[in-house]
């Protein structure tokens, strides 16, 4: 006899069609210990009788959730919680910058026994262009096309992460020793591979939207020793560390600078959830842009795959600097990454992220609202502005008590910069890790020695 589910059925109250609404309130009961693992679920058909719903909305609730590792299904007995992953290691780590895990094991081995049913032995025979297959690339374009990126397959480089993507924007835009503007606290990958490769990178003051207008045109009519042209490394969606997001005009007015003094622009795009209804800056001045993205932020951080969509004038020379960093993409994560697309399981995994990054960071305004800045759309990460004494004080203290947060040096492009903050990342550790991490943060705040409120100003 089949025992009887613990679960009462009910839909989230939230707008969103009705298999979102069922996804959430799952796994809300889930992720908050109301459901414990195995605990078993009510069948397909006694859900869709008592909230008046389909059983076809029904099933694919519980495929995304199936997906996201948080139940299992099994042949002949029902539908069941799945056991969450606990605490595993003593310090509880928000210093690295990754979406919530969200791949299950189930998932991840359906899809390499895919990929083992169709393999074509011809990725593995001979070495790919520089800039991968073509379709892959297509697959690419695709992808970037559901956040609101528009490309065409010949100007898009895949590439071993953003990261390798940015190494090559900066390689093909400057010159040695050149000079690139940023935001005056920005990717902390970004600011070692500029030092790495002798770059000079000046950071510019911001405002509540990011890179503000006024102050690049005051830093590009400047003379640059000689250099011809400039080059502007900027996030505009969800910005890494401080969280900003450009407005349309602001992106246009960024644009409108970077053409009056004819300013190449690298646009880090890698947080974009697709969830802003503003077009990136390469949709604005594709002639001028080159754009980064990776399918580690929206997908998984494992799959380590990377694009640059390059203005039209640039393609042979990024490829050419492509290949001299790396001999190609790795052709089993492109196979892996073709079968995610095709079957839809990267598109369900990044309309999950969202939700997730949406539950993660109300966690955290629980314990920080007041003393945080939060993302206006989705994101991993928040940001806590204070001064550079100050946050190196609050560094030293998290980690005393097993909390590693951003360092504040990592993420100024002015080591000498008096203004800074500490970046919180929130999407990597459990749900229970960042509850105890959070509370901890909260303490060392309250009980700082200073009890005015951390710095918020952008400058």
């Amino acid at each position: 006899m089949l025992l009887k589910s613990p679960w009462e059925p009910y839909l989230a109250a939230m707008k969103a069609a009705p298999s979102d609404r069922l996804v959430t309130a799952l796994a809300d009961d889930i992720l908050t210990g109301r459901l414990g693992a195995d605990d078993r679920l009510p069948p397909h058909r006694d859900i869709a009788f008592r909230l008046g719903i389909g059983v076809g909305t029904v099933t694919k609730a519980y495929t995304v959730l199936e997906r996201r590792g948080l139940i299992r299904s099994e042949r002949g007995r029902g539908t069941f919680v799945a056991a969450l992953p606990g605490t595993r290691e003593a310090v509880i780590d928000l210093s690295v910058n990754t979406p919530p895990r969200l791949l299950s094991e189930r998932m991840l081995g359906r899809t390499l026994a895919s990929i083992s049913r169709g393999i074509d032995p011809n990725l593995f025979a001979q070495y790919p262009p520089d800039g991968g297959h073509i379709e892959h690339r297509r697959q690419m374009v695709q992808w970037l096309a559901g956040l609101g990126m528009q490309a065409k397959a010949d100007n898009v480089l895949l590439c071993n992460g953003a990261q390798q993507a940015l190494a090559v924007a900066f390689s093909v835009t400057n010159q040695a020793g050149g000079t690139i503007f940023s935001e005056s606290q920005t990717y902390p990958g970004a600011i070692s591979f500029a030092r790495y490769a002798g770059y000079r990178l000046v950071g510019l003051k911001v405002d509540g939207e990011g890179l503000r207008p006024d102050v690049l045109d005051e830093a590009l009519q400047r003379p640059r020793d000689g250099q011809k042209g400039a080059v502007v490394y900027v996030t505009p969606t969800m910005h890494n560390p401080t969280t900003a997001t450009m407005g349309i005009g602001r992106r246009r007015d960024i644009v409108e600078v970077c053409r009056k003094w004819d300013a190449l622009i690298i646009e880090d795009d890698v947080y974009s959830l697709g969830s802003t209804d503003h077009p990136p800056l390469a949709m604005l001045a594709p002639e001028r842009t080159f754009y980064a993205n990776s399918l580690s932020k929206t997908v998984s951080p494992g799959l380590r795959i990377g694009s640059l969509v390059v203005p039209e004038n640039f393609v042979g020379r990024a490829a050419i600097a492509l290949s001299a960093t790396s001999s190609m993409v790795s052709p089993f994560s492109c196979a892996v990454m073709a079968e995610l697309l095709v079957n839809g399981v990267a598109e369900s995994v990044r309309t999950s992220i969202g939700v997730e990054s949406s539950r993660r960071l109300n966690l955290a305004r629980s314990f920080l609202a007041d003393r945080v800045v939060f993302p206006k759309y989705e994101g991993f990460h928040i940001w806590l502005p204070m001064r550079r004494q100050e946050a190196e004080s609050f560094a030293i203290a998290s980690n005393a008590v097993g909390i590693h947060v951003t360092p504040p040096a990592a993420t100024a492009a002015d080591p000498a910069a008096d203004d800074g903050g500490i970046r919180i990342c929130v999407g990597g550790p459990e749900l229970s890790d960042l509850k105890i991490a959070l509370e901890k943060i909260s303490a060392i705040i309250k009980n700082s020695d200073n009890r005015e409120q951390p710095h918020r100003s952008f400058v």
